[in-house]
């Protein structure tokens, strides 16, 4: 929202910058009036169910946005409704979801916030997008999502979509009209659809809808529509295209169909591989199969951690190994005859498919129609009856299949076992039979897992001391270089690590890219997993390839257990990665503070430097962290030292609009005019940044409201061109030169005449 506050511009030198400015508050939810609001409305959208204003409240002299219902129904139905729901969504306050102030009595409307660039879907359209945006922006939406499906009760949004995603002044996302699509309010599945085709949205509902299905939506319907807005983000065009109905849409993602990946511009970074996958595994047709919102944000997070300063780069690439249950068993399960092998279901005397009487469970028909010629049939995916008995689960449908033949370690085309599928299916029967018909517990599929493998990264240690004992290897590597260790220290399997350690070779063994156990247990925050491969002798101090140390990785998550336990083991404090970066960079940058204290009572260097001069007051001032700021000073940090372009804490502060930053970085006593390689000072970026809290409190702490930089210009020719009149008028009020000109001439009234800006011009008038 435009920062357009009133406010006593008289008492700006002597009142309290973090004070604020109305005294009536903007949280508490009001019921408005008409003529509450200057009379110069402007449409900003319309669609089919309503129509959007930019309107200005008199008192406030705030922007905001009203949010009118074309419905039919009358006038104080919609007002009651109104009422009721934005009441209740009132208290969201997120800051990548779209406030909401209140509600309008004549005409019906939802008073809200004021975005300024529309919405995600206009600008999809219009604009080239760089990719670091991309991700940025489908981070944020995560964030939004993640914090709506958080609440307790969860708050479905059931009609998320690009043109419900907005944008503020420097397009960041938030969501809005989250919580007005009710399931309840339709008498069925086909209402609800017809509904939603008929708001633009049949792209984006998932596919359990269209099956008539009498169940209530749950997050996972958010989470198909997401992955379909990632797919926009990324593509920068229209799903399904040439689809003119909502049929062959139905259609096509009730088969299973998805829009083409192929259509993502081929200039894509390698790390859009990453968020293509997350894309599908968010669109996959199980609901199950979808991941929550909890789980997905920590990806986004790190594929769009990529900061707009060099140097700062996401500390962690490592995408958790995925689980690899899901498409084993549906590649068991997905019953379809190979064309041109034999078909149990086309014998000659016509009895039954066997394998379709194994799929329903049907297994005293199935033991008795079996016979040894069917056994040796091959179904697609290259299984055979026996993958489809050790999939039932029933030991004795298995060992009938091994007497008539069947071969024990018979494999898919993908390599799969028998006795892998078992695994998968969590059956300890099935494993001991086929272990004792000579199953080879070593056999791996074509990615190198073995039947530990998964058993490990499921965590049934019953089953991993079976394969052990029958002579499964404790430690084999896939081809990506994990063992067993690795994926039960990953996913926070205590109970298997204790039984792997002893018979492994080396705690300390790493994946093909450099990750050990303990690397993986820092990582995802496993304490008593930590504590176990720290007394088997881990080293704390090996590098995770060019990451840091275990430490560095604990740091990166928040993980205060864990990297408590690492620094009683030994750890360096101050060893880097590959940028100089150490474990006190990443804790500040993230505003872990209780991380940064141990970390700083253990001897951690608070000036230490990346390789391009940034130090954690650098970090946690780019990254609008505040609550480090005095620890860090405190312990000897420097509050102005100077970084890459000789930035200090609070130029970067003021650059991003970091207000508690700022405020923090002044109390503290950082110094407000230090110049930067272009001669710009904190308050010149604040005033062409549009921060007016930011320039308050510069006033506030003694700024040279006349310095000029190294195009000549003062933070009055900044504001003036941007047409910033709160601005204008603080910098006027504490004495401001409206007669300096820059290198080309200019004064301040000459460039906002120059840009249009008609109020800034009335002002410099005055």
């Amino acid at each position: 929202m435009a920062s357009n506050q009133l406010c006593d511009y008289q008492s700006v030198r002597l009142s309290n910058p973090m004070e604020p400015t109305d005294h009536r508050e903007l949280g508490r939810f009001q019921h408005f009036q008409l003529d509450d609001f200057e009379a110069d409305w402007t449409k900003v959208a319309e669609g089919t169910l309503g129509r959007v204003y930019k309107v200005k409240l008199k008192v406030w002299r705030e922007t905001f946005a009203m949010k009118q219902s074309s419905n039919s129904t009358s006038s104080n139905m919609i007002y009651r409704r109104m009422v009721e729901e934005a009441s209740k969504l009132e208290k969201v306050k997120f800051s990548h979801i779209v406030s909401i102030y209140g509600v309008c009595s004549d005409p019906p409307a939802v008073v809200m916030e004021f975005m300024s660039n529309g919405s995600l879907n206009a600008l999809l359209h219009s604009h080239v997008l760089m990719w670091p945006k991309k991700f940025q922006m489908i981070h944020e939406v995560t964030m939004g999502m993640n914090y709506l499906h958080s609440m307790k009760p969860e708050l479905l949004h059931l009609n998320l979509k690009p043109s419900n995603v907005l944008l503020d002044d420097h397009l960041h996302a938030k969501i809005s009209d989250f919580g007005f699509v009710k399931w309840e309010d339709f008498s069925s599945s086909t209402d609800f659809i017809e509904h939603m085709s008929m708001r633009g949205n049949t792209c984006y509902i998932p596919p359990e809808i269209f099956t008539q299905s009498p169940e209530a939506p749950g997050p996972q319907y958010d989470v198909y529509s997401f992955a379909i807005v990632i797919w926009e983000i990324l593509t920068q065009k229209k799903p399904y295209p040439g689809a003119g109905n909502m049929m062959p849409v139905i259609m096509k993602v009730t088969s299973g169909k998805r829009p083409s990946v192929e259509m993502v511009p081929e200039d894509k970074p390698q790390e859009c591989d990453e968020m293509i996958d997350i894309m599908r595994c968010c669109w996959k047709q199980e609901v199950a199969d979808r991941p929550p919102f909890s789980a997905i944000v920590r990806d986004t997070e790190s594929l769009s951690e990529v900061l707009k300063i060099p140097d700062v780069i996401r500390a962690c690439g490592e995408t958790q190994k995925t689980h690899r249950r899901t498409s084993v068993i549906l590649s068991i399960l997905n019953h379809e005859t190979k064309p041109g092998s034999a078909s149990a279901a086309g014998t000659a005397d016509g009895s039954d498919d066997v394998v379709g009487l194994l799929l329903r469970k049907d297994l005293e028909r199935f033991k008795s129609v079996l016979r040894k010629e069917q056994v040796s049939a091959v179904y697609a995916g290259g299984n055979s009856v026996l993958h489809y008995a050790a999939a039932s689960g029933d030991a004795a449908s298995v060992k009938l299949v091994l007497e008539l033949g069947g071969t024990v370690d018979t494999r898919s085309e993908q390599s799969y076992t028998p006795l892998i599928v078992a695994v998968l299916q969590n059956s300890l029967d099935v494993c001991s039979v086929l272990l004792d018909r000579g199953a080879d517990a070593n056999l791996g599929d074509a990615d190198g897992w073995t039947a530990l493998h998964f058993v490990a990264q499921n965590g049934d240690d019953r089953t991993a001391r079976l394969l052990l004992d029958h002579g499964a290897e404790p430690d084999p590597a896939e081809k990506e270089g994990w063992t067993p260790l690795h994926l039960a220290a990953q996913n926070g399997h205590e109970n298997m690590v204790r039984l792997l350690l002893p018979r492994v070779a080396s705690t300390d063994r790493a994946t093909g890219n450099g990750r050990t156990a303990l690397h993986l247990a820092a990582r995802y925050g496993h304490v008593g997993i930590t504590r176990l491969l720290l007394g088997q002798g881990a080293d704390p101090n090996r590098r995770d390839g060019p990451q840091g140390s275990a430490l560095y990785l604990a740091a990166d998550g928040g993980h205060f257990r864990v990297a408590r336990l690492l620094v009683g083991a030994g750890a360096d404090v101050n060893l880097t990665d590959s940028r100089c970066f150490s474990a006190l960079h990443l804790a500040a940058l993230k505003g872990h503070t209780g991380i940064c204290r141990l970390l700083l009572g253990n001897g951690a260097q608070a000036n230490a430097r990346t390789a391009q001069g940034w130090t954690p007051m650098h970090l946690a001032a780019l990254k609008g962290q505040p609550a480090p700021i005095p620890l860090l000073e405190e312990h000897g940090a420097s509050l102005d030292a100077k970084g890459d372009s000789d930035s200090t804490a609070l130029h970067l502060a003021c650059c991003y609009r970091h207000e508690e930053v700022v405020a923090a970085l002044l109390t503290a006593g950082a110094n407000p005019n230090l110049l930067d390689k272009r001669s710009w000072s904190p308050l010149h970026l604040a005033s062409s940044g549009g921060s007016f809290p930011c320039v308050l409190q510069l006033l506030s702490h003694s700024a040279h409201v006349n310095a000029q930089n190294g195009s000549q210009a003062t933070a009055l020719h900044l504001a003036s061109a941007a047409g910033n009149v709160p601005i204008v008028q603080a910098l006027l009020l504490n004495g401001a030169r409206r007669d300096m000109r820059d290198a080309k001439g200019y004064t301040p009234k000459e460039l906002a005449h120059r840009n249009q800006k008609e109020e800034v011009i009335q002002l410099l008038e005055e």
